[in-house]
């Protein structure tokens, strides 16, 4: 049976930005413009060459239910650019890494990432949740899934030792907990206002504002979500001290293209903390 796979063109898309500007942390480049992953227990191999993406080894189906949605294919990532253009530092962003899409990723899985990036470096996050998936995960295709809340749940922190994931790991733990005991109900997450879905993250130890608008951005694709870290932080100092622009709506894509383009571009951005997520 010949291999299959699905291919499209996407003008205007980088796939090495979308998956290597700091909002996942699962994806594994195996090759020139060539990255492999797992969403939803789904396996994937995913190339780009110029405007052509090709998704290997999928259906027709699996593409239109799993990865179109993932890779937020449908949404008119050019009428936002254009709205931030407005401001000169974001008109440099988009230019920059305006291939950029907020991916939708899944809830549980954003959240306990993001718990892990905790003052932490993108490689030890990476390795946290390698070992993780590894050692509760299911099999899938070539790599793990990502373990569920109800098998967290049931380890003890002695069992979550081998991740070393530190001072994290009984925040992790909790994370697991209060969701399968339904404390935290991250069904109901996305049509609850801002204020309350925060509140309702933030129930979790190790969880404030930061790891909660992270969560929800990247995990509930809440695009009025606007995570400040230190980067966000120096360049709302820097550039925006009267304010981030009003105008630059949705602020959780201005955000992202903002991050991604002051770490490695903007002129006096560079900073201790270089490698470090959210």
């Amino acid at each position: 049976m010949p291999a299959q796979f699905i291919e499209i063109t996407l003008p205007g898309f980088s796939l090495a930005d979308t998956l290597d500007c700091g909002q996942a942390f699962r994806w594994k480049e195996t090759g020139e413009n060539t990255f492999s992953g797992i969403h939803r227990g789904h396996f994937l191999t995913v190339s780009q060459q110029g405007d052509r993406i090709r998704f290997d080894g999928v259906t027709e189906e699996e593409f239109a239910g799993i990865w179109a949605p993932y890779f937020d294919l449908d949404t008119d990532y050019d009428s936002m650019k254009a709205v931030f253009s407005a401001d000169p530092v974001l008109k440099e962003a988009c230019g920059f890494c305006g291939g950029i899409r907020l991916l939708r990723q899944d809830p549980w899985e954003a959240l306990c990432s993001f718990i892990i990036s905790q003052n932490n470096n993108i490689p030890r996050i990476k390795g946290i949740i390698d070992r993780l998936c590894r050692q509760l995960g299911e099999p899938c295709g070539e790599d793990f899934a990502f373990p569920s809340p109800e098998r967290l749940a049931a380890c003890s922190l002695e069992e979550l030792a081998p991740l070393r994931a530190g001072f994290r790991a009984k925040y992790i733990l909790d994370a697991a907990q209060k969701v399968a005991d339904g404390t935290v109900d991250l069904t109901k997450i996305p049509a609850l206002p801002m204020v309350e879905a925060r509140e309702s993250l933030m129930q979790i130890k190790g969880v404030g504002v930061k790891v909660a608008e992270c969560a929800l951005l990247y995990g509930f694709h809440r695009l009025d979500a606007f995570p400040v870290d230190t980067w966000i932080k120096k360049a709302l100092a820097e550039y925006y001290p009267d304010g981030f622009p009003a105008f630059a709506e949705p602020r959780g894509v201005a955000q992202q293209f903002l991050f991604h383009y002051i770490r490695q571009v903007r002129p006096g951005a560079n900073s201790p903390q270089q490698d470090t997520s959210r």
